[in-house]
C-alpha cells in the first residue's frame, strides 16, 4: 500500500510540475506593481491624486548589472509614476520589492523632455558600463497616444548614476506610424566606438546612432523589416488576436567576427523567419541606400514561433522568447538556423506566458521577465494572482543537454522548437472574457504634483506612434508574388548556378541570392 502512495504521488507530482519551469529560478514576482515612494504619505497622495495606479503598471524590460536588476514600465495607462526603475538586490534578494525610480523621481517627470525619460521600453548595459535608454516620449497606447516629446537616446554612467548623454533621434530618422522599443549595442575596438541600434516596428525601418559621431541614419523600406501576412494571428494565454502589422522588432548581436564586425540578427514580429546582415554595413552612413542584397533571409524556426526578445551571447548562444509556447528557445549560431537546431531551454504554462524580455549578463547568467501583456491589454489581469516574474538561471545551466550545448556533442537531443506543438495552456484560473474593444484611458499631460517641477522646459509635438493598432490592415502591397519569404523560382535557381557573364543584378534578393553576399561567404 505505501508503495502505491508513493507512486501514486510522484505520478501527480509529475503532472503538476510537467510544464513548470526547471531551469529558470523565479527571483522575484508581484501581483501587482509597487514603487519605493520617498515615504507613505507621498504614496498615499499619489494614490489619491491617481499619479499612481497600481493596476495600470506593465512591466516590458529587464536588464541586469552588478548589484542593480533594472525593469522599465511604459506609460500606457494613467498611474505610472516611474518608466525606469531598479530593484537593490543587495537588500532585496527574493520576493515582490517596491521598484526604485532611476536614476532619481525627478528624472521620470512625464513631459518633461530635456531632463527626464517619458517613456522606456527595452535598455542596454553596456561592457564600458553604461546605460542606454531609449525614451520614446510617448504617453498613451493605441487610439490615445499622444507625443510630448521625442525620440531620445539617453545614456548613463552606472558608476556615477549620472546621464552622460541625450541625443535626439532626427525627423528623418522616424516616420507617422514608427514605434521603436528595441534597442542593441554594438561596442567595437573602444567605448568610443560605440553604436545603437533602434528597430522600428511600426514604421517599418532600422535606425543607427554612432556614439562618436554623435549622429544617426535610417535603413528604410527593406523588405525584411515588414511583417509577413501569413503570421500575424496569435493564440496566448486562451487569447486568438491579430498583431498583423508588427514588423522589425527583436535584434541580437553575435560576438566580433574575423572582420572586425559583428553579425545583426533580427526578425519581425510577426514572422517566423529571423534575417541577419554585418554591422559592417549599419555603421556606414553612405549604405542606406544601397545595402539591399547584404542583408539575409535565414530560414524560419517552424510553427508557433512568434519572438519579440533576443540575445547573444559572447560564444555565440542566441535565446529567444518564444511567445506563442510560453518558453524560451536557443540556438547555437555554429549551427545552420534550421528547426532541428533550435531548442527549447525551458517551459512553463503559468510561469511564462508571454516572456517578454531575456537577457545575458556580465556573468552570463539569463534574466527572463514575464508580464502576460496580451491579458493586460485585451482582457483584465486577476490582481489576487501573480502577474509579473522575473526568473533567472546561468546560460550554461538552461542550455544543458539541448541541441544549442556544443560542450558535449555536436547535435544534441531532438528538441526542437517545433517538436512541441503545445495546446491551449493550462491556468489556475480562467481570465475574463476579452472585449470586443479595449478601452484605453487618456494621460493629464501634468506632472505629479509630489514632485518638484523643473522650469523652462518644453513640450515638442511630434508625429504620432502605435504601440498596438487593435483594426488590421491586410491590404499592405510591399511585398511582390515571389517576395522573400518564398523559394526563388526555377529559372532564378538556374542563374545562380549557371551566371551569365558579370550578370546585372535587379529586383528583389531571394533566399539563395542573398545568401552570396560577400561578407556572408566569409563567416560561414
Amino acid at each position: 500500500m505505501t508503495y502505491l502512495l508513493v507512486g501514486l504521488l510522484t505520478f501527480v507530482l509529475c503532472i503538476h510540475f510537467g510544464n513548470a519551469a526547471y531551469k529558470l529560478q523565479e527571483r522575484f514576482n508581484w501581483k501587482q506593481l509597487d514603487f519605493a515612494f520617498p515615504n507613505e504619505n507621498l504614496k498615499q497622495q499619489a494614490l489619491a491624486s491617481g499619479d499612481y495606479i497600481p493596476q495600470n503598471a506593465l512591466p516590458v524590460g529587464v536588464e541586469h548589472w552588478q548589484n542593480r536588476l533594472f525593469v522599465t514600465i511604459p506609460r500606457w495607462r494613467d498611474g505610472i509614476p516611474a518608466t525606469l526603475t531598479y530593484i537593490n538586490m543587495d537588500h532585496s534578494v527574493t520576493g515582490s520589492p517596491a521598484l526604485i525610480p532611476y536614476p532619481d523621481w525627478r528624472s521620470n517627470t512625464a513631459g518633461d523632455c530635456a531632463n527626464s525619460i517619458t517613456t522606456a521600453y527595452r535598455i542596454k548595459v553596456d561592457e564600458c558600463g553604461r546605460l542606454w535608454v531609449l525614451d520614446t516620449g510617448t504617453l498613451g497606447i493605441g487610439n490615445t497616444t499622444t507625443n510630448p516629446c521625442p525620440y531620445a537616446v539617453n545614456v548613463f554612467d552606472l558608476a556615477t548614476h549620472t546621464r552622460i548623454r541625450r541625443y535626439e533621434l532626427r525627423p528623418e530618422d522616424t516616420n507617422a506610424n514608427t514605434f521603436i522599443a528595441n534597442i542593441a549595442v554594438d561596442i567595437g575596438k573602444s567605448c568610443d566606438d560605440a553604436f545603437a541600434y533602434f528597430s522600428d516596428e511600426l514604421g517599418y525601418g532600422l535606425i543607427a546612432y554612432s556614439w562618436e559621431q554623435n549622429k544617426s541614419w535610417r535603413f528604410s523600406g527593406h523588405s525584411y523589416f515588414f511583417p509577413d501576412p501569413l503570421r500575424g494571428d496569435y493564440n496566448i494565454a486562451g487569447l486568438n488576436f491579430q498583431w498583423g502589422e508588427e514588423g522589425i522588432f527583436g535584434m541580437a548581436l553575435s560576438p566580433i567576427r574575423s572582420d572586425g564586425f559583428r553579425t545583426m540578427y533580427f526578425s519581425p514580429l510577426a514572422s517566423h523567419r529571423q534575417f541577419a546582415v554585418s554591422t559592417r554595413i549599419l555603421r556606414d552612413e553612405t549604405r542606406v541606400e544601397d545595402s539591399y542584397h547584404d542583408f539575409i533571409a535565414l530560414d524560419e524556426r517552424g510553427p508557433n514561433s512568434h519572438t519579440t526578445a533576443r540575445v547573444m551571447s559572447d560564444d555565440g548562444v542566441e535565446l529567444f522568447n518564444l511567445i506563442d509556447q510560453n518558453a524560451v528557445g536557443c540556438w547555437h549560431s555554429s549551427m545552420p538556423y534550421s528547426p532541428q537546431f533550435h531548442g527549447i531551454v525551458d517551459r512553463d504554462d503559468v510561469g511564462l506566458v508571454f516572456p517578454a524580455d531575456v537577457k545575458i549578463d556580465e556573468n552570463k547568467d539569463v534574466w527572463v521577465l514575464s508580464d502576460r501583456m496580451p491579458v493586460f491589454l485585451l482582457s483584465e489581469l486577476d490582481y489576487n494572482d501573480v502577474n509579473f516574474r522575473i526568473y533567472t538561471a546561468p546560460l550554461s545551466t538552461l542550455i544543458e543537454g539541448t541541441v544549442c550545448d556544443q560542450r558535449s556533442n555536436v547535435y544534441g537531443p531532438h528538441n526542437s522548437v517545433a517538436a512541441v506543438k503545445p495546446q491551449q495552456p493550462l491556468y489556475p484560473k480562467t481570465y475574463l472574457s476579452p472585449s470586443p474593444k479595449p478601452t484605453y484611458v487618456s494621460i493629464p499631460s501634468v506632472r505629479p504634483s509630489y514632485l518638484p517641477p523643473y522650469s523652462g522646459s518644453q513640450r515638442l509635438n511630434v508625429p504620432n506612434a502605435f504601440l498596438y493598432n487593435q483594426q488590421q490592415h491586410n491590404a499592405l502591397t510591399y511585398e511582390p508574388a515571389n517576395g522573400p519569404h518564398l523559394f526563388p523560382a526555377i529559372a532564378q535557381i538556374q542563374q545562380i548556378q549557371h551566371p551569365a557573364p558579370a550578370p546585372a543584378r535587379e529586383g528583389l534578393g531571394s533566399y539563395a541570392t542573398s545568401r552570396a553576399a560577400p561578407w556572408w561567404q566569409r563567416h560561414h
